[in-house]
């Protein structure tokens, strides 16, 4: 078996002198352990440079020559930022000579007559060694694609910044593309990494401008370390429009968290706290910029009060369900019909904490599983309690998340529940948000479908807030629409409005849909509504949330009522 073996060239020297007798004179003192080429004045020297800028391991460059001189050389390597990477050893005998070419840049000098080979062999194997050494050192310290910092040596360099010079006021910045692994996956990853490219040259060339560092921490995600700007949304457009430029067929939106300067706050926790302002604003292409100020510090302390404290408010139930009621007003009075379950928290320190601080929180970091579980469970039994002291059964909407949805015990934990409480599948409606349908559409169509074959009612809620289209309603398998509350609002005085929600329940009676309008306040949203064929409606107009106790009360109101 022949095994091949890999050849290794010699590293590259030139040599540039106007003397031939200098230049053969170093070529036999360097031949034997490197590949020798020569110039014989400045400008051939820069052919030589440019043709084999990848690979010259050091120039041998007299200073003193015709055509073009050795200082201009210096000059044309250190200007072009692909040569600069390029050891320079600078042939001389004139002592303020060797000082000026330092000065410009040179990494060593040699003493003409070359009469000590030993010495320049040794000079010329330790410029090699110590250039090689940095550009390990530069391709570490650098992310290839950008040319920024990568992410340990930014984070140093920020560091230092902060210590050794203080009076260096700096902001954190933090930048990221929105839906960055789909921009990839549809466009293709070398338009991908077109965008990154894009995004690092124009942070450089913003950092020409104004003093700071910057770094390609990872696939989507920017950091700059600068000093304050006075308009951070005109940098921020700055960079969008540049990228806008790369195809007028793909959308790819930035988003931006600023920390600025604080006394004492180290560059980690600035940059910690750019990345919070800057998650706030995923997915807000209306606003994609945030400030992160003393609300925003006071409203993650609290957030994470709130994840801390969590499972004791289940364990300590210091959670509680309100229940709003559903009038069916196709019938004169109105009648209680069903009604929806929304949850509290009386927290034992901070009091009565609205859902809207709560529900967002828990939905966005995986916990909201939590309370709709004991919502189900909660729900399930004052259903049962209501029925077994007042002899009435009231139907109760419970929601679904985006989580639960995707749970593979849901549809075993419901039916459980129902059961175990002796309730029909039908006494507990099942609302599942119309965004919901949006995310992973088909699976989620298929767990709706086998609730829906146990007997449950499906309820899409917030019908109309942003996500709807009439392929994606004629799809689902739903039996009623909640109604947004931003339709019901203008309906008196805004003949537009009206005609949308006239058309909706048009729509949905066509699907033998029945429709809850949501935020009812006035009689005259709803007698427009009850005479446009709307079925149920809730609102302060007949009750806000109330207690399981205040429910009960009106259950037996309506129940007297009713007996007339």
């Amino acid at each position: 078996m022949i095994q091949s073996k890999l050849i290794k060239r010699p590293k590259l020297v030139l040599v540039v002198d106007d003397q031939e007798i200098n230049r053969d004179a170093l070529e036999v003192t360097l031949e034997e352990d490197y590949e020798i080429i020569q110039a014989s004045n400045g400008l051939e020297a820069m052919e030589q440079i440019e043709k084999n800028a990848d690979r010259l391991s050091v120039v041998l460059l007299d200073l003193m020559m015709p055509v073009m001189d050795g200082f201009e050389v210096l000059n044309r390597v250190n200007a072009e930022e692909h040569l600069r990477h390029i050891p320079v050893i600078v042939l001389t005998a004139e002592k303020n000579a060797e000082l000026r070419a330092l000065e410009m840049g040179a990494a060593d000098f040699i003493t003409k007559p070359f009469d000590v080979p030993e010495v320049i062999i040794a000079r010329v194997a330790r410029i090699i060694e110590l250039s090689e050494g940095r550009q390990l050192i530069s391709a570490a310290e650098h992310d290839r694609m950008t040319g920024l910092y990568s992410r340990n040596f930014f984070f140093e360099y920020a560091h230092r910044l902060f210590h050794y010079s203080p009076e260096l006021h700096m902001d954190a910045i933090v930048m990221n593309i929105e839906q960055f692994h789909t921009i990839n996956a549809v466009n293709g990853r070398d338009f991908g990494d077109e965008v990154i490219r894009t995004i690092g040259g124009e942070i450089r060339g913003f950092l020409l401008e104004t003093e700071g560092i910057a770094s390609h921490f990872e696939g989507d995600r920017f950091a700059m370390y600068c000093a304050p700007q006075t308009d951070y949304q005109a940098l921020l457009d700055r960079i969008q429009s540049k990228v806008n430029g790369l195809s007028q067929n793909v959308s790819v939106h930035l988003r931006m968290g600023v920390k600025p300067w604080q006394d004492g706050v180290e560059p980690e926790f600035m940059f910690d706290c750019a990345r919070a302002a800057c998650n706030m604003v995923r997915g807000d292409y209306q606003n994609p910029l945030m400030i992160y100020d003393e609300d925003m510090r006071k409203r993650e302390l609290l957030n994470q009060r709130l994840l801390n404290d969590l499972r004791s408010a289940v364990e300590n139930r210091q959670l509680t369900v309100f229940y709003q009621p559903k009038y069916d007003i196709q019938c004169d009075p109105p009648r209680l019909g069903s009604a929806e379950a929304l949850i509290r928290w009386n927290h034992p320190e901070l009091g009565m904490i609205s859902p809207g601080d709560f529900v967002p929180l828990f939905e966005r970091n995986g916990q909201i599983s939590i309370v709709d579980t004991f919502v189900w469970h909660e729900t399930a039994a004052q259903i049962r309690r209501w029925e077994e002291k007042l002899g009435r059964r009231i139907p109760v909407s419970v929601n679904l998340s985006r989580a639960d949805v995707f749970d593979p015990t849901l549809v075993d934990r419901l039916e459980r529940i129902v059961r175990d409480n002796g309730l029909s599948f039908s006494d507990m409606k099942l609302e599942v948000t119309e965004s919901a349908y949006t995310d992973k559409a088909n699976d989620l169509l298929e767990v709706v479908h086998d609730l829906r074959q146990l007997g449950f009612e499906i309820e899409m809620d917030d019908f109309g807030s942003g996500y709807s289209s009439l392929n994606m309603l004629s799809a689902m398998p739903i039996d009623v629409l909640k109604m947004d509350m931003k339709f019901v609002r203008n309906i008196e005085n805004n003949e537009k409005d009206l005609r949308l929600v006239k058309l909706i329940l048009d729509i949905a009676r066509n699907l033998k849909l029945r429709v809850v309008a949501e935020g009812v306040e006035t009689e005259g949203q709803l007698k427009l509504l009850r005479d446009a064929g709307c079925d149920l409606v809730q609102g302060y107009y007949f009750s806000r949330p109330l207690p399981p106790e205040a429910f009960e009360a009106l259950i037996e109101r309506e129940m007297t009522i009713e007996r007339g």
